[in-house]
C-alpha cells in the first residue's frame, strides 16, 4: 500500500504511534542522563527515584537491590567524600531501545576527580540499563556497569545493549 492509498485516519494512527515512541525514547534518556547531576549533588531520593523498588544497580564496586540500598549508596562517606572533594558523572550519550512497555538502554559513564587541584577520569564504564513503563514513568529495573579495564563483560554490555538485548549474566 503506497502512502497515496492510505487513509487520513491510518496515517494518523501512525504519527501517533511515531511519537510515542519518540516521546518514550526521549522520557528515557532523561531519567538516565540526570544521574550524573543527581548524584553529584547528593540528591539521594532523586537518584533512587530512577529505578523501581525493586531495582537493581550492580558495578564492579556494589551491587545494590532496591531504592533504598541505592539511597544509601548516595548517602555513604565515600559517595559524600567525593562531592565534598569534587566530582562529575557523565552518563551518556544513550542508546535507547523500546519494546512496548520495557526498554534497553546502553551507555558509557565517566566519573572525573578533582585532586591536587586538577581533574583526573577516576574509571570509564560500559553501561547496559534495563526499563519498565510504570505509574511513575519509566524506571530503571537493572543497571549492569562494567569497567572498561579490558574485562570480557564489559565489551558485552556494550554490544548487547546497542542491539537491544538482554545483557549476558554478570556472573559468568
Amino acid at each position: 500500500m503506497t502512502l497515496q492509498e492510505t487513509t487520513m485516519e491510518d496515517r494518523l494512527a501512525l504519527l501517533e504511534r511515531r511519537l510515542a515512541s519518540l516521546e518514550d525514547e526521549r522520557e528515557i534518556v532523561q531519567l538516565l542522563t540526570t544521574y550524573g547531576a543527581l548524584a553529584d549533588s547528593g540528591s539521594s531520593a532523586e537518584v533512587a527515584a530512577i529505578w523501581t523498588e525493586d531495582g537493581v544497580y550492580d558495578n564492579d564496586v556494589i551491587s545494590m537491590t532496591g531504592r533504598d540500598q541505592i539511597f544509601a549508596m548516595v548517602e555513604s562517606a565515600a559517595h559524600q567524600g567525593y562531592i565534598a572533594r569534587g566530582c562529575a558523572h557523565f552518563n551518556g550519550p544513550v542508546s535507547v531501545h523500546v519494546d512496548g512497555d520495557t526498554a534497553v538502554a546502553v551507555s558509557h559513564s565517566l566519573m572525573v576527580l578533582h585532586e591536587d587541584g586538577a581533574f583526573r577520569i577516576n574509571r570509564a564504564t560500559a553501561n547496559h540499563w534495563q526499563l519498565r513503563r510504570t505509574e511513575e514513568g519509566w524506571r530503571a529495573t537493572a543497571r549492569v556497569g562494567r569497567i572498561l579495564d579490558g574485562n570480557e563483560l564489559a565489551p558485552l554490555l556494550l554490544r548487547t545493549g546497542a542491539l537491544g538485548q538482554l545483557p549476558p549474566d554478570p556472573a559468568s
